[in-house]
This record gives structure tokens, C-alpha cells and sequence, in this order.
């Protein structure tokens, strides 16, 4: 490439033949793939906390000596941690630079998570869980974001839903981690290991993340083109050298789409009638499968507990909620494998079906999966065990396949350069609004009205889902990211 071009000209460009032929693919460098493997970390950290936490969370109830408002507070502090870190750190991307906030995210997760293993009270617990959700927060948008901007839009779907399926890899270790540490100390502080165990890897991920490249599309953006070019020639750099020398198309300073207002970005504009339809579309439906994913997924152990264990259900002495929390987290191992086999299904056809269908589909597929787990309190054994565990089953398929996974990509893709780490943190802030209330609210009401009352209306929430999706759709596959917004 002779003449200058834009950033993702050059990323997306492959070389050719002699003859002219083009290569069917776009190579990718060892930065790219350094990038894409360390953005992995936080949705594997993600799910590994969350996820845990339902298996620590019996625990901490009897050693603390919980009320249920109390329990409801601590599953909802991590999450109103992520709500929060979102929407306040995550439009700091679009300001401070993608690989600055990439960095400081783990490293305030990493702190956050030293104090949870050792948190000498309730009040410290909620602290500690509330400061990793920020960090995890932030990273919703930092690291959708240094994926899609230095990767080939033709592949953009299947990497940045690649890096996501380490959250159903992270809810999987966490689920087998609560258990494997039950089963081996059997105690009530066993759940301080559960945390501790993730320090060292947080603390390495802190320390390779310094040495990425920075946004090229985020540098342009800033007016800095010098600094792009280097860090563009840096993010291509391969044996041998292609392209050669990297040279960026100047910026017209009197452009609308790069003066200082644009450049500078705005939270109000993504409410203006230019950005509203992307802005409903990457929170709203995100919002819905939020209230069953993390509702389904938090409480699992709880509820299968209650149905595989129940003999054990009214047990208050340690043994005995110990006992019962390994039931219900042995039933939690085998229901989680499916989030992970739905999410290699949605990074296999994102590019190819397109996120809008998936999603759409995802969302009916909940639905299915929720109603077939509310009949089984109209079954007999063994009939009501297999009709539970399998709408589960078919629930976390059907979530990562389509919603979990595609709201996730879409936040990150329907929103301009200068605004898109802002876009992407509201959506994900406003979905972790329906986390939390889920997370707070959900052991009150399945104490208060039962898992029916539960599951019919997250059935009604996952159909809503998908109507908004088909409503609001916009199609991002194969879309070149520096176009959206122009």
C-alpha cells in the first residue's frame, strides 16, 4: 500500500500473489494475538467472581450470620460494582486512550481482590466485591474495544466473541474451583481460598498489559497521526515486514467528524437522534437477558439445591450447608459446560449469520429453555430432575449462543470512534441495572413467591428481548468500524 489510507485500511488489508491474487485471509501479527489473548483476562475474571460467588455465598451467609437482605446485598455488590465502573470508567477509554484504561482496570481488580480474601467483616465484603465490579466493569468497553480496533473486520465477530467465551471458561473454573475447595476443607472459611486463588494470575495480566499497543482508530481520532502510525507499525510488525512502512491519510481539520466537539465526544450524544437507535439496541435488549443470565447463573447452585438436595435443604448446622452447597454446586458444573458450548457456537456463526438473527433466536431459545425448567414442578421423578437440569441446559446454550454473547458485540459496534467506549459503557452499566436488581432482589422473591414465580417472568423478559432486537435492529457484520457514525 503506496498511497496513504486510514488505520483499518492497513489491518484489514492482505497481501498478494505475485500474480495480484489476493490471500483468502488476513494474517494475524503476535501483537493482535498478544492483544486479543490479555483482553481474554477480565471476561475470564468476570465469570470466574460471579459465578463463584454462588458457591460462596452459603458460606458467607453462615459465617457472617446473613440476613436476606444482607445476601441480597452481597450478590448485588459486585454487579452494582460493574453497573458502575461501566458507565464512570469506561467512557474514561475515550478520553485517556484504550491501553492506559486497559491496564489500570486490572490493576484496581487485582487490589480489590487481595482485600476480598482477607475481608474481616460484611461491610469490608461489600466493599471489596463493589471495588472488582468497578474494575470489571471498565472492562466491558477497554477490551471490546483494543480487540475490534486492532484486528480485520471480517474477523471482528468471531475474536471479540472468542475473548467473551472466557467468561463461560471463568463461570466453569469458578463453579469446579468452589468445589474442589469444599470437597478438600470442608469449611466455613474455605471461601477466602476461592477469591485468593485468582491474585497471581490478575497481578501477571497487570504487568503484560503494559507493554501493548495503543488504539491507532483512538490516536486519529485525537488529531495525533504520528502516534498512530508508530503504533499501527508496531501492531503489524511481522517476519517479513508488511506493510513496510505504515503512512496514515491526513486529517482535514475543518471535518465535522474530527472537530474538537467530535473529537471530544459527548454522553448526550448517544441519545441524539443520530446514535438513539444504537443506543437502544446495544442497552435495552442487553438489560433483558441480564435479569436471566445473572439470575439463572448466580443462583443455580441455589436452586438446584433446593430440587437435587432437598433432603438437605433444612439443614443448619456447617455440615450440612456444606453438603448442601456441593450438591448444588456439583448439578452447577454440568449446567455451566453448556455456556461454554454456546458460546463457540456464536463465535462460529456471528460472522457468518449475522448478530441481529442470532440474538433474535437466542432470546426465543431462553424462553424455550425456562419454560421446559417451569414444568418440572408439574412432574414426577425422574422426569422433573431431567426436565430441570435441561432447561437449564438449553437456557445457558441459547443465552450465550445469542443474547449474552451478541449484546455484548454489538455495544462495541454501533457507536462512532469518539464516543464508542461511552456507548458501550452505558450499554453495559444500564444491563448491569437489571444484575443487580436480579441479584438483590432474587433470593427475596425466591423465598417469598418460589422458582415459578421466577422463572415465568424471565420467560416474558427473554420474549421482550427479542421483539426489541428485531425492532431497533442494526447489522454490524463485517462492517468496517472507522465507517460507523460517518
Amino acid at each position: 500500500m503506496n498511497e496513504p489510507s486510514s488505520v483499518q485500511s492497513y489491518i484489514d488489508q492482505t497481501p498478494s500473489w505475485p500474480d495480484g491474487t489476493p490471500t483468502p485471509t488476513v494474517p494475524m501479527t503476535r501483537m493482535q494475538w498478544r492483544i486479543w489473548l490479555l483482553a481474554t483476562a477480565g471476561k475470564f475474571f468476570e465469570g470466574l467472581v460471579v459465578f463463584m460467588t454462588g458457591v460462596a455465598l452459603p458460606l458467607i451467609v453462615k459465617e457472617f450470620g446473613l440476613s436476606p437482605v444482607e445476601k441480597g446485598i452481597v450478590t448485588a455488590a459486585p454487579l452494582a460494582g460493574i453497573m458502575v465502573g461501566a458507565i464512570a470508567l469506561g467512557g474514561l477509554a475515550d478520553i485517556y486512550g484504550r491501553r492506559r484504561m486497559f491496564v489500570v482496570e486490572m490493576l484496581v481488580f487485582a487490589i480489590f481482590l487481595v482485600g476480598l480474601a482477607v475481608a474481616p467483616g460484611f461491610g469490608w465484603l461489600v466493599l471489596f466485591l463493589f471495588g472488582m465490579g468497578v474494575a470489571l466493569g471498565c472492562d466491558y468497553p477497554t477490551a471490546h474495544l483494543v480487540i475490534s480496533e486492532s484486528i480485520p473486520s471480517r474477523d471482528r465477530g468471531k475474536l471479540v466473541l472468542g475473548a467473551f467465551a472466557f467468561q463461560a471458561v471463568g463461570a466453569l473454573v469458578g463453579t469446579v474451583i468452589g468445589y474442589m475447595i469444599l470437597a478438600s476443607i470442608p469449611e466455613l472459611g474455605a471461601w477466602r481460598l476461592m477469591y485468593a486463588v485468582a491474585i497471581a494470575p490478575a497481578v501477571f495480566i497487570v504487568v503484560a498489559r503494559l507493554f501493548v499497543t495503543d488504539s491507532g482508530q483512538w490516536l486519529m481520532s485525537r488529531g495525533r497521526r504520528a502516534e498512530a502510525e508508530h503504533e499501527l507499525q508496531r501492531l503489524l510488525a511481522r517476519e517479513p515486514p508488511y506493510p513496510k512502512k505504515v503512512r496514515l491519510a491526513e486529517i482535514d481539520p475543518e471535518s465535522a467528524l474530527y472537530s474538537q466537539e467530535a473529537r471530544r465526544g459527548r454522553w448526550r450524544d448517544l441519545f441524539n437522534k443520530k446514535n438513539r437507535r444504537a443506543t437502544i439496541l446495544a442497552s435495552v435488549p442487553w438489560f433483558l437477558q441480564d435479569l436471566g443470565t445473572y439470575g439463572i447463573g448466580i443462583f443455580t447452585p441455589t436452586i438446584l439445591s433446593h430440587t437435587i438436595g432437598h433432603e438437605i435443604t433444612n439443614a443448619q448446622n456447617v455440615a450440612g450447608v456444606i453438603a448442601r452447597d456441593i450438591a448444588g454446586a456439583k448439578g452447577a458444573a454440568l449446567v455451566d459446560t453448556l455456556l461454554i458450548a454456546g458460546i463457540l457456537a456464536a463465535v462460529l456463526l456471528a460472522d457468518r449469520a449475522g448478530r441481529i438473527k442470532l440474538q433474535i433466536l437466542g432470546f426465543v431459545g431462553c424462553a424455550v429453555g425456562l419454560a421446559l425448567a417451569l414444568l418440572q414442578t408439574h412432574a414426577e421423578e425422574p422426569l422433573r430432575t431431567l426436565l430441570l437440569f435441561g432447561g437449564f441446559m438449553i437456557f445457558n446454550f441459547m443465552t450465550n449462543l445469542g443474547p449474552n454473547a451478541q449484546t455484548y458485540l454489538l455495544a462495541g459496534e454501533v457507536f462512532p470512534t469518539n464516543i464508542r467506549g461511552k456507548g458501550a459503557g452505558f450499554a453495559a452499566a444500564f444491563a448491569k441495572i437489571g444484575a443487580v436488581l436480579t441479584a438483590f432482589v432474587f433470593p427475596l422473591v425466591l423465598d417469598a413467591a418460589g422458582t415459578n414465580f421466577l422463572l415465568t417472568g424471565l420467560i416474558f423478559t427473554s420474549l421482550l428481548g427479542a421483539f426489541v432486537t428485531w425492532r431497533f435492529r442494526i447489522e454490524t457484520r463485517g462492517v468496517n468500524l472507522e465507517e460507523i457514525g460517518r
